[in-house]
């Protein structure tokens, strides 16, 4: 059987798959960072000057708090810093869920904490300084709700996303076909989250939701003298936290795995191209950034079309941000 390869050629360009809010997101994060330090050292500075060793308490949890929020700015930073380095071969896109990955391990391992003393708790019970306790408890939640509403605004949920990097191959804005991409080939897939953003978001949600059952334990554990209220609402939030931390490690780990992020598509891509009587040898399509896909296709077809024609098959796919087109051409007696 005789069989000849061509590969698609194109001229340099860069490889920036950053989310369309980068830039907005990793400001409102350092934000949060900011809101986040002022409060911890007014806590401990606080706790110092009145004695309270409650309040100096809480001011070392708003730093672990800020340190892995940091972690998400750093990665924000780091990937617009260094998204024009060729030594990344795919861009730095990815630096959000690998920061995302890692705070979903800090999170497991807070869970695992709060647990820990839940139950120890349960065991020898400690007891509880209310009046101190609950003004803290209560404060904690109104600096996770303002860091939520400075982390969400103008969050356009990861579904709008940037395709102007200016690629000379496959592309959502190259419809050479003049064929208009469809609404859902879009995509609405995972593969539009921004799990930086997402993991910074969690780790307030999860402090605001530990922050909430800690006053309703406490306010029933003072009325009813129920001491067993406060501990069993630190292992239920402990529990929400773990569930949270389970789904952003699977997301997050799939994508660092490259994963196939969506599989709709991945078989829209083949059927557009076996339309025509050629066949898809080899498919691979994983995740660049938020809302970038890049996709390796491998095609065998005993007529005379090249890589180009392809290419311009696959334009219509505005996901596609980066693709490699391989033809193997048959000989007729195959």
């Amino acid at each position: 059987m005789a069989e000849r390869d061509t590969f698609l050629q194109f001229p340099q360009h860069d490889h920036v798959f950053l989310g369309r809010d980068h830039e907005r997101a990793e400001r409102r994060t350092w934000a949060v960072i900011i809101l986040c330090t002022i409060m911890m050292i007014a806590e401990i500075i606080g706790g110092a000057l009145f004695g309270s060793l409650a309040l100096i308490a809480d001011g070392m949890h708003m730093s672990t708090h800020a340190g892995a929020l940091l972690l998400a700015a750093l990665a924000y930073t780091y990937a617009r810093k260094y998204a024009g380095d060729r030594s990344f071969s795919f861009g730095t896109g990815k630096f959000g869920d690998l920061a995302g990955y890692s705070s979903a391990i800090v999170l497991a391992m807070v869970a695992l904490l709060i647990g820990y003393e839940a139950i120890a708790r349960f065991i020898d019970p400690v007891p509880i300084a209310f009046n101190e306790a609950i003004p803290i408890a209560v404060l904690g939640l109104a600096v996770n709700v303002a860091s939520a509403w400075l982390l969400s605004g103008g969050h356009h949920h990861g579904h709008v996303h940037d395709h102007s990097h200016g690629h000379g191959h496959s592309h959502g804005h190259d419809h050479a076909d003049g064929h208009e991409p469809d609404a859902h080939e879009h995509g609405g897939g995972g593969h539009h989250r921004d799990n930086n953003m997402r993991a910074a978001v969690v780790h307030v949600m999860a402090d605001a939701a530990v922050s909430v059952l800690v006053i309703a334990g406490l306010l029933l554990a003072r009325t009813f003298g129920w001491l067993w209220m406060d501990p069993l609402a630190g292992l239920i939030g402990a529990v929400v936290i773990a569930n949270w931390s389970f789904a952003l490690l699977r997301d997050t780990g799939s994508i660092l795995l490259d994963r196939t992020p969506d599989p709709r598509i991945a078989e829209e891509v083949r059927t557009v191209i076996e339309s025509e009587g050629d066949q898809v040898t080899d498919l691979h399509l994983w995740r660049l950034g938020p809302g970038h896909l890049g996709a390796i296709v491998s095609v065998a077809t005993s007529g005379t079309r090249e890589a180009a024609h392809y290419r311009q098959r696959l334009a219509r796919f505005a996901d596609l941000s980066h693709v490699t087109v391989e033809v193997h051409h048959l000989s007729p007696s195959s």
